[in-house]
């Protein structure tokens, strides 16, 4: 394999010694865990808007249907010096269709993540911290299922390890679990849904097909 190589010299910085969140705000005082950082050392081209959405459907995920999204973009403060900041981009599971599946997700729910990049001067990793969750369908509002964290966690990871590959571009992944982070249990989680502590942090590098 010849892997294209990173521009960090870290996974990333932990929000926590700058005075960020490992929950990002989702309103009302509550926040959704960042339960999954595509690490720093990842391929760079992986680390921009246009590479993490190649990636997502690489693994079954896509932008939102029709390019619309409903409701508030959520904010994070990932301790890089620049304060809260709102989600970069949501995708969502596109259920094998990258073009209209996630219209699909809108109506019956599934896994979904937002996506948000530690680059401010004092923390300048490049990474990508993900909240990731498990959430109903349309009629039920989109509320997180009972044990939608983990459970969305859990489900992006298995789709992310090993080798894949979208639009010419193939990904080998590898994860590694992380405690420490977010404090398990309920406590300032949206919709007091407990979780259990992990965050996954994934390596994303980027090969040459004839190489695999």
């Amino acid at each position: 394999m010849v892997p294209t190589f990173a521009y960090s010299s870290v996974d990333f910085y932990s929000p926590l010694l700058g005075g960020g969140s490992m929950l990002n705000d989702a309103g009302d005082g509550l926040g959704e865990p960042l339960n999954v950082i595509i690490s720093g050392l990842s391929s760079p081209e992986v680390l921009t808007l246009d590479g993490i959405v190649n990636f997502a459907k690489a693994i079954g995920f896509s932008e939102e249907c029709l390019g619309l999204h409903l409701g508030n973009p959520q904010s994070a403060n990932l301790g890089d010096g620049n304060g809260w900041v709102n989600q970069t981009i949501e995708l969502r599971q596109d259920y094998g269709n990258s073009e209209i599946g996630t219209c699909l997700e809108t109506l019956i729910g599934g896994n979904h993540f937002r996506v948000f990049v530690q680059n401010g001067t004092e923390a300048p990793s490049g990474a990508l911290f993900l909240a990731v969750s498990q959430e109903e369908d349309l009629e039920e509002s989109h509320t997180i299922i009972p044990d939608g964290y983990n459970i969305g966690r859990d489900k992006l990871v298995a789709a992310a390890v090993g080798t894949t590959q979208f639009d010419g571009v193939t990904y080998v992944t590898t994860a590694r679990n992380m405690t420490g982070l977010l404090a398990a249990g309920s406590i300032g989680v949206n919709h007091g849904i407990s979780t259990d502590g992990i965050t996954t942090l994934l390596t994303v590098t980027i090969v040459e097909d004839d190489d695999c």
